[in-house]
Protein backbone atom coordinates (compact mmCIF):
# COMPACT_ATOMS: atom_id res chain seq x y z
CA UNK A 1 0.00 0.00 0.00
CA UNK A 2 1.20 3.57 -0.68
CA UNK A 3 2.44 5.54 2.29
CA UNK A 4 -0.26 8.24 2.47
CA UNK A 5 1.37 9.94 5.45
CA UNK A 6 4.48 11.10 3.58
CA UNK A 7 4.42 14.08 1.24
CA UNK A 8 4.28 12.98 -2.43
CA UNK A 9 7.27 13.72 -4.65
CA UNK A 10 6.30 16.40 -7.16
CA UNK A 11 7.24 16.49 -10.85
CA UNK A 12 6.49 18.84 -13.70
CA UNK A 13 5.23 16.03 -15.97
CA UNK A 14 4.53 12.36 -15.31
CA UNK A 15 4.25 9.91 -18.20
CA UNK A 16 2.45 6.68 -17.31
CA UNK A 17 3.69 3.85 -19.51
CA UNK A 18 7.18 2.84 -20.58
CA UNK A 19 6.47 1.40 -24.01
CA UNK A 20 7.74 3.08 -27.15
CA UNK A 21 4.92 5.66 -27.10
CA UNK A 22 5.56 6.66 -23.48
CA UNK A 23 9.32 6.70 -23.99
CA UNK A 24 8.98 8.85 -27.13
CA UNK A 25 6.81 11.33 -25.25
CA UNK A 26 9.21 11.49 -22.30
CA UNK A 27 12.20 11.88 -24.64
CA UNK A 28 10.65 14.73 -26.57
CA UNK A 29 9.46 16.59 -23.46
CA UNK A 30 12.78 16.34 -21.63
CA UNK A 31 14.57 17.44 -24.81
CA UNK A 32 12.32 20.51 -24.78
CA UNK A 33 13.46 21.36 -21.27
CA UNK A 34 10.65 19.84 -19.20
CA UNK A 35 11.27 17.87 -16.00
CA UNK A 36 9.81 14.40 -16.59
CA UNK A 37 9.15 11.23 -14.61
CA UNK A 38 8.02 7.95 -16.14
CA UNK A 39 6.06 5.18 -14.41
CA UNK A 40 6.51 1.62 -15.73
CA UNK A 41 6.47 -1.62 -13.70
CA UNK A 42 8.41 -3.69 -16.25
CA UNK A 43 11.59 -3.26 -18.25
CA UNK A 44 11.17 -0.23 -20.51
CA UNK A 45 10.07 -1.07 -24.04
CA UNK A 46 9.90 -4.81 -23.51
CA UNK A 47 6.16 -5.29 -24.07
CA UNK A 48 4.45 -4.85 -27.43
CA UNK A 49 7.18 -2.37 -28.41
CA UNK A 50 9.62 -5.28 -28.41
CA UNK A 51 7.33 -8.01 -29.71
CA UNK A 52 6.13 -6.36 -32.94
CA UNK A 53 7.10 -7.10 -36.54
CA UNK A 54 9.73 -4.35 -36.60
CA UNK A 55 7.98 -2.28 -39.27
CA UNK A 56 7.64 1.49 -39.45
CA UNK A 57 4.34 0.99 -41.23
CA UNK A 58 3.61 4.39 -42.76
CA UNK A 59 1.56 2.52 -45.37
CA UNK A 60 -0.83 1.06 -42.72
CA UNK A 61 -3.76 3.37 -43.42
CA UNK A 62 -6.31 0.53 -43.55
CA UNK A 63 -8.21 0.05 -40.26
CA UNK A 64 -8.69 -3.46 -38.93
CA UNK A 65 -12.43 -3.11 -39.52
CA UNK A 66 -13.44 -2.84 -43.21
CA UNK A 67 -16.51 -3.88 -45.24
CA UNK A 68 -14.67 -7.01 -46.34
CA UNK A 69 -13.88 -7.95 -42.73
CA UNK A 70 -17.48 -7.19 -41.76
CA UNK A 71 -18.84 -9.52 -44.45
CA UNK A 72 -16.65 -12.36 -43.18
CA UNK A 73 -16.70 -11.50 -39.48
CA UNK A 74 -18.61 -14.54 -38.10
CA UNK A 75 -16.30 -17.01 -39.80
CA UNK A 76 -13.23 -14.93 -38.93
CA UNK A 77 -14.02 -14.52 -35.23
CA UNK A 78 -15.07 -18.08 -34.48
CA UNK A 79 -12.57 -20.00 -36.61
CA UNK A 80 -9.65 -20.95 -34.34
CA UNK A 81 -7.32 -20.82 -37.34
CA UNK A 82 -8.44 -17.40 -38.54
CA UNK A 83 -6.01 -14.45 -38.46
CA UNK A 84 -8.77 -12.61 -36.51
CA UNK A 85 -10.37 -14.55 -33.66
CA UNK A 86 -11.60 -14.41 -30.08
CA UNK A 87 -11.99 -17.00 -27.30
CA UNK A 88 -15.70 -17.77 -26.76
CA UNK A 89 -15.51 -16.99 -23.04
CA UNK A 90 -14.58 -13.36 -23.77
CA UNK A 91 -17.61 -12.66 -25.97
CA UNK A 92 -19.88 -11.12 -23.27
CA UNK A 93 -17.25 -8.66 -22.06
CA UNK A 94 -16.21 -7.81 -25.63
CA UNK A 95 -19.74 -7.21 -26.94
CA UNK A 96 -19.72 -3.37 -26.50
CA UNK A 97 -16.36 -3.18 -28.32
CA UNK A 98 -17.59 -5.53 -31.07
CA UNK A 99 -20.79 -3.56 -31.66
CA UNK A 100 -18.74 -0.41 -32.15
CA UNK A 101 -16.33 -2.38 -34.37
CA UNK A 102 -19.27 -3.51 -36.55
CA UNK A 103 -20.33 0.10 -37.01
CA UNK A 104 -16.80 1.33 -37.74
CA UNK A 105 -16.43 -1.38 -40.42
CA UNK A 106 -19.21 0.10 -42.58
CA UNK A 107 -18.00 1.70 -45.85
CA UNK A 108 -18.36 5.37 -44.87
CA UNK A 109 -16.77 4.87 -41.45
CA UNK A 110 -13.93 2.80 -42.94
CA UNK A 111 -13.05 5.55 -45.42
CA UNK A 112 -13.18 8.18 -42.68
CA UNK A 113 -11.00 6.09 -40.36
CA UNK A 114 -8.49 5.42 -43.14
CA UNK A 115 -8.26 9.17 -43.75
CA UNK A 116 -7.67 9.88 -40.05
CA UNK A 117 -5.02 7.17 -39.78
CA UNK A 118 -3.39 8.34 -43.00
CA UNK A 119 -3.12 11.89 -41.66
CA UNK A 120 -1.27 10.58 -38.60
CA UNK A 121 1.03 8.38 -40.67
CA UNK A 122 2.32 11.16 -42.93
CA UNK A 123 6.05 11.64 -42.30
CA UNK A 124 6.12 8.79 -39.73
CA UNK A 125 9.11 7.13 -41.39
CA UNK A 126 11.06 10.39 -41.70
CA UNK A 127 10.33 11.22 -38.06
CA UNK A 128 11.66 7.81 -37.01
CA UNK A 129 14.88 8.31 -38.97
CA UNK A 130 15.38 11.70 -37.29
CA UNK A 131 14.68 10.19 -33.87
CA UNK A 132 17.01 7.25 -34.48
CA UNK A 133 19.87 9.65 -35.21
CA UNK A 134 19.24 11.44 -31.90
CA UNK A 135 19.12 8.11 -30.05
CA UNK A 136 22.21 6.69 -31.74
CA UNK A 137 20.17 3.82 -33.20
CA UNK A 138 20.08 4.70 -36.91
CA UNK A 139 22.10 1.59 -37.83
CA UNK A 140 19.08 -0.51 -36.88
CA UNK A 141 16.73 1.18 -39.38
CA UNK A 142 16.57 0.20 -43.07
CA UNK A 143 14.55 1.58 -45.99
CA UNK A 144 14.08 -1.65 -47.93
CA UNK A 145 10.34 -1.51 -48.46
CA UNK A 146 7.69 -4.02 -47.43
CA UNK A 147 5.68 -6.65 -49.33
CA UNK A 148 2.01 -7.57 -48.82
CA UNK A 149 1.33 -10.95 -50.45
CA UNK A 150 -2.11 -11.84 -51.84
CA UNK A 151 -1.66 -15.52 -52.57
CA UNK A 152 -4.73 -16.16 -54.76
CA UNK A 153 -6.11 -14.36 -57.79
CA UNK A 154 -9.34 -13.73 -55.88
CA UNK A 155 -7.54 -12.13 -52.93
CA UNK A 156 -5.34 -10.09 -55.26
CA UNK A 157 -8.40 -8.73 -57.09
CA UNK A 158 -10.15 -7.94 -53.78
CA UNK A 159 -7.07 -5.97 -52.68
CA UNK A 160 -7.97 -3.23 -55.17
CA UNK A 161 -10.10 -1.72 -52.41
CA UNK A 162 -7.11 -1.49 -50.04
CA UNK A 163 -4.93 -0.16 -52.84
CA UNK A 164 -7.42 2.64 -53.54
CA UNK A 165 -7.69 3.60 -49.86
CA UNK A 166 -3.92 3.70 -49.48
CA UNK A 167 -3.40 5.81 -52.59
CA UNK A 168 -6.15 8.22 -51.48
CA UNK A 169 -4.18 8.75 -48.29
CA UNK A 170 -0.80 9.39 -49.88
CA UNK A 171 0.80 5.94 -49.75
CA UNK A 172 3.15 4.86 -52.56
CA UNK A 173 2.05 1.41 -53.74
CA UNK A 174 3.60 -0.69 -56.51
CA UNK A 175 1.24 -3.44 -57.68
CA UNK A 176 3.40 -6.36 -58.79
CA UNK A 177 2.90 -9.90 -60.03
CA UNK A 178 3.80 -13.12 -58.24
CA UNK A 179 6.78 -13.56 -60.57
CA UNK A 180 8.03 -10.08 -59.70
CA UNK A 181 7.67 -10.92 -55.99
CA UNK A 182 9.89 -13.96 -56.46
CA UNK A 183 12.49 -11.83 -58.20
CA UNK A 184 12.50 -9.61 -55.09
CA UNK A 185 12.44 -12.55 -52.66
CA UNK A 186 13.46 -15.83 -54.36
CA UNK A 187 13.19 -17.89 -51.14
CA UNK A 188 9.41 -17.50 -51.03
CA UNK A 189 7.26 -20.35 -52.35
CA UNK A 190 5.65 -19.88 -55.79
CA UNK A 191 2.06 -18.64 -55.62
CA UNK A 192 -0.66 -17.16 -57.81
CA UNK A 193 -2.03 -13.70 -57.25
CA UNK A 194 0.40 -10.88 -56.62
CA UNK A 195 1.51 -8.28 -54.09
CA UNK A 196 1.54 -4.68 -53.03
CA UNK A 197 5.06 -3.37 -52.57
CA UNK A 198 5.60 -0.29 -50.42
CA UNK A 199 8.98 1.01 -51.60
CA UNK A 200 9.33 3.75 -48.96
CA UNK A 201 8.72 1.52 -45.93
CA UNK A 202 11.32 1.31 -43.15
CA UNK A 203 12.02 -1.66 -40.90
CA UNK A 204 13.88 -2.16 -37.61
CA UNK A 205 16.28 -5.09 -37.51
CA UNK A 206 16.37 -5.42 -33.71
CA UNK A 207 13.40 -3.83 -31.88
CA UNK A 208 14.58 -5.02 -28.47
CA UNK A 209 17.98 -3.38 -28.85
CA UNK A 210 16.41 -0.13 -30.08
CA UNK A 211 14.17 -0.10 -27.00
CA UNK A 212 17.21 -0.59 -24.74
CA UNK A 213 19.01 2.27 -26.47
CA UNK A 214 15.89 4.39 -25.97
CA UNK A 215 15.75 3.56 -22.25
CA UNK A 216 19.43 4.44 -21.77
CA UNK A 217 18.86 7.80 -23.44
CA UNK A 218 16.03 8.62 -21.04
CA UNK A 219 18.18 7.84 -18.00
CA UNK A 220 21.11 9.83 -19.40
CA UNK A 221 18.83 12.83 -19.97
CA UNK A 222 17.62 12.77 -16.37
CA UNK A 223 14.16 11.23 -16.66
CA UNK A 224 13.11 9.79 -13.29
CA UNK A 225 11.94 6.16 -13.65
CA UNK A 226 9.47 4.71 -11.15
CA UNK A 227 9.44 0.88 -11.45
CA UNK A 228 5.86 0.50 -10.26
CA UNK A 229 2.28 0.36 -11.56
CA UNK A 230 0.00 3.39 -11.68
CA UNK A 231 -3.46 2.53 -10.37
CA UNK A 232 -5.47 5.75 -10.63
CA UNK A 233 -5.32 9.49 -11.25
CA UNK A 234 -6.80 12.04 -8.85
CA UNK A 235 -7.06 15.68 -9.87
CA UNK A 236 -9.73 16.63 -7.36
CA UNK A 237 -7.72 19.42 -5.68
CA UNK A 238 -7.88 21.45 -8.90
CA UNK A 239 -4.16 22.24 -9.14
CA UNK A 240 -1.75 19.35 -8.78
CA UNK A 241 -2.54 15.87 -10.04
CA UNK A 242 -1.93 12.85 -7.82
CA UNK A 243 -0.99 9.55 -9.45
CA UNK A 244 -1.69 6.68 -7.08
CA UNK A 245 0.69 3.78 -7.61
CA UNK A 246 0.87 0.39 -5.93
CA UNK A 247 3.62 1.52 -3.57
CA UNK A 248 3.52 5.32 -3.53
CA UNK A 249 1.77 8.51 -4.58
CA UNK A 250 3.52 10.88 -6.97
CA UNK A 251 2.37 14.32 -8.00
CA UNK A 252 2.64 16.41 -11.15
CA UNK A 253 1.42 19.50 -12.95
CA UNK A 254 0.58 17.39 -16.00
CA UNK A 255 0.03 13.65 -16.50
CA UNK A 256 0.16 11.72 -19.77
CA UNK A 257 -1.55 8.31 -19.88
CA UNK A 258 0.41 6.20 -22.36
CA UNK A 259 0.08 2.76 -20.80
CA UNK A 260 -1.05 0.96 -23.94
CA UNK A 261 -3.47 -1.90 -23.28
CA UNK A 262 -3.44 -1.03 -19.55
CA UNK A 263 -4.72 2.52 -20.06
CA UNK A 264 -8.48 2.03 -19.73
CA UNK A 265 -8.81 2.07 -15.90
CA UNK A 266 -6.44 5.04 -15.69
CA UNK A 267 -8.56 6.97 -18.20
CA UNK A 268 -11.68 6.00 -16.26
CA UNK A 269 -10.21 7.37 -13.04
CA UNK A 270 -9.65 10.65 -14.91
CA UNK A 271 -13.32 10.76 -15.93
CA UNK A 272 -13.03 9.29 -19.44
CA UNK A 273 -14.94 6.31 -20.79
CA UNK A 274 -13.02 4.92 -23.77
CA UNK A 275 -13.86 1.88 -25.88
CA UNK A 276 -10.38 0.39 -25.49
CA UNK A 277 -9.79 -3.35 -25.50
CA UNK A 278 -6.93 -5.75 -25.96
CA UNK A 279 -5.47 -7.63 -28.89
CA UNK A 280 -3.21 -10.44 -27.79
CA UNK A 281 -0.10 -10.58 -29.99
CA UNK A 282 2.29 -13.45 -30.64
CA UNK A 283 5.58 -14.04 -32.34
CA UNK A 284 8.00 -16.87 -33.05
CA UNK A 285 11.69 -16.49 -33.82
CA UNK A 286 13.96 -18.81 -35.77
CA UNK A 287 17.67 -18.22 -35.22
CA UNK A 288 19.78 -18.22 -38.40
CA UNK A 289 22.73 -16.37 -39.85
CA UNK A 290 20.85 -15.16 -42.92
CA UNK A 291 17.04 -14.83 -42.88
CA UNK A 292 15.25 -16.08 -46.03
CA UNK A 293 13.79 -12.64 -46.88
CA UNK A 294 15.49 -9.24 -47.10
CA UNK A 295 12.52 -7.11 -46.03
CA UNK A 296 9.29 -7.63 -44.06
CA UNK A 297 6.82 -9.77 -45.97
CA UNK A 298 3.19 -9.85 -44.83
CA UNK A 299 0.98 -12.78 -45.80
CA UNK A 300 -2.52 -11.30 -46.05
CA UNK A 301 -4.00 -14.81 -45.98
CA UNK A 302 -2.24 -15.79 -42.76
CA UNK A 303 -2.29 -12.38 -41.08
CA UNK A 304 1.36 -12.25 -40.06
CA UNK A 305 4.69 -10.75 -41.06
CA UNK A 306 7.89 -12.62 -41.77
CA UNK A 307 10.48 -10.05 -40.70
CA UNK A 308 14.25 -10.42 -41.12
CA UNK A 309 16.15 -9.39 -38.00
CA UNK A 310 19.72 -9.60 -36.78
CA UNK A 311 20.52 -13.33 -36.58
CA UNK A 312 16.93 -14.47 -36.84
CA UNK A 313 13.61 -14.51 -38.66
CA UNK A 314 10.62 -13.22 -36.68
CA UNK A 315 7.07 -14.41 -37.48
CA UNK A 316 4.72 -11.89 -35.87
CA UNK A 317 1.06 -11.07 -36.10
CA UNK A 318 -2.56 -12.24 -36.14
CA UNK A 319 -5.36 -10.62 -34.10
CA UNK A 320 -6.78 -12.38 -31.05
CA UNK A 321 -9.31 -10.39 -29.03
CA UNK A 322 -9.04 -11.81 -25.54
CA UNK A 323 -8.40 -9.27 -22.80
CA UNK A 324 -5.53 -9.13 -20.33
CA UNK A 325 -6.20 -12.05 -18.00
CA UNK A 326 -6.25 -15.22 -20.12
CA UNK A 327 -3.02 -17.19 -20.60
CA UNK A 328 -1.36 -17.33 -23.98
CA UNK A 329 -2.85 -19.67 -26.57
CA UNK A 330 -0.56 -22.51 -27.57
CA UNK A 331 -2.89 -23.04 -30.51
CA UNK A 332 -2.11 -19.56 -31.85
CA UNK A 333 1.62 -20.22 -31.58
CA UNK A 334 1.23 -23.54 -33.41
CA UNK A 335 -0.84 -21.78 -36.08
CA UNK A 336 1.95 -19.24 -36.59
CA UNK A 337 4.47 -22.06 -36.84
CA UNK A 338 2.42 -23.92 -39.47
CA UNK A 339 2.04 -20.75 -41.50
CA UNK A 340 5.76 -20.04 -41.26
CA UNK A 341 6.58 -23.52 -42.55
CA UNK A 342 4.14 -23.07 -45.43
CA UNK A 343 6.14 -20.00 -46.46
CA UNK A 344 9.58 -21.43 -45.63
CA UNK A 345 9.54 -25.27 -45.56
CA UNK A 346 13.20 -25.55 -44.52
CA UNK A 347 12.71 -23.82 -41.15
CA UNK A 348 13.91 -25.70 -38.07
CA UNK A 349 12.32 -25.57 -34.65
CA UNK A 350 11.41 -22.13 -33.23
CA UNK A 351 14.15 -20.69 -31.04
CA UNK A 352 11.77 -18.70 -28.82
CA UNK A 353 8.22 -17.41 -28.57
CA UNK A 354 6.61 -14.22 -27.28
CA UNK A 355 3.15 -13.17 -26.14
CA UNK A 356 1.93 -9.68 -25.27
CA UNK A 357 -0.85 -7.11 -25.48
CA UNK A 358 -1.80 -4.44 -28.03
CA UNK A 359 -4.21 -1.60 -27.15
CA UNK A 360 -7.05 -1.74 -29.68
CA UNK A 361 -9.75 0.79 -30.56
CA UNK A 362 -12.80 -0.27 -32.62
CA UNK A 363 -11.99 2.31 -35.31
CA UNK A 364 -8.20 1.61 -35.23
CA UNK A 365 -7.60 5.32 -34.53
CA UNK A 366 -5.49 6.05 -31.43
CA UNK A 367 -6.72 8.35 -28.66
CA UNK A 368 -4.40 11.38 -28.49
CA UNK A 369 -6.07 14.26 -26.68
CA UNK A 370 -6.61 15.91 -23.33
CA UNK A 371 -9.41 14.60 -21.14
CA UNK A 372 -12.63 16.55 -21.24
CA UNK A 373 -12.44 17.17 -17.50
CA UNK A 374 -8.85 18.40 -17.25
CA UNK A 375 -6.60 19.71 -20.04
CA UNK A 376 -3.57 18.77 -17.91
CA UNK A 377 -4.38 15.04 -18.15
CA UNK A 378 -3.54 13.88 -21.66
CA UNK A 379 -4.36 10.49 -23.19
CA UNK A 380 -2.03 8.82 -25.72
CA UNK A 381 -2.98 5.19 -26.27
CA UNK A 382 -4.95 2.81 -28.48
CA UNK A 383 -2.39 2.58 -31.30
CA UNK A 384 -3.13 -1.07 -32.13
CA UNK A 385 -0.67 -2.36 -34.75
CA UNK A 386 1.01 1.00 -35.36
CA UNK A 387 2.32 1.97 -31.92
CA UNK A 388 5.96 1.79 -32.93
CA UNK A 389 5.22 3.57 -36.20
CA UNK A 390 3.35 6.45 -34.57
CA UNK A 391 5.48 6.90 -31.45
CA UNK A 392 7.39 10.02 -32.64
CA UNK A 393 4.22 11.45 -34.20
CA UNK A 394 2.30 10.94 -30.96
CA UNK A 395 5.10 12.57 -28.99
CA UNK A 396 4.90 15.67 -31.23
CA UNK A 397 1.12 15.91 -30.77
CA UNK A 398 1.40 15.47 -27.00
CA UNK A 399 4.12 18.13 -26.86
CA UNK A 400 1.74 20.58 -28.53
CA UNK A 401 -1.04 19.65 -26.10
CA UNK A 402 1.32 20.20 -23.16
CA UNK A 403 2.15 23.66 -24.44
CA UNK A 404 -1.54 24.51 -24.83
CA UNK A 405 -2.36 23.44 -21.28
Amino acid sequence: MPDVTSKPVHHDIIVIGGGVVGMSIAFRLVKEGREVALIEPNELGMGASYGNAGTIADYATIPVGTPNVLRNLPSLLFDRNSPLSLPYRTLPSLMPWLLEFFYQSLPKQTENNAQRIGALLKNASDMWHELSLELGASHHLHRRGCLYLYESNKAFAAAKYDERLRRQNGVSVDVITADEVLRHEPNLQPFEGGAHFFPDATSIDNPGEVMKIFARNLVERGVTIYPTSAVSIDDSDGTRINVHCRDRVVQANKVIVAAGAFSKPLARSAGETVRLDTERGYHLEFDMDTPPVTRPVCSAKRGFYASPMVGRLRIAGTVELGGLSLPQSEHRLKMLERGARDMFPALGEPSRTWFGFRPSMPDSVPVIRATQKNKNVIMAFGHGHIGVTLAPTTAAIVSDLVKLG
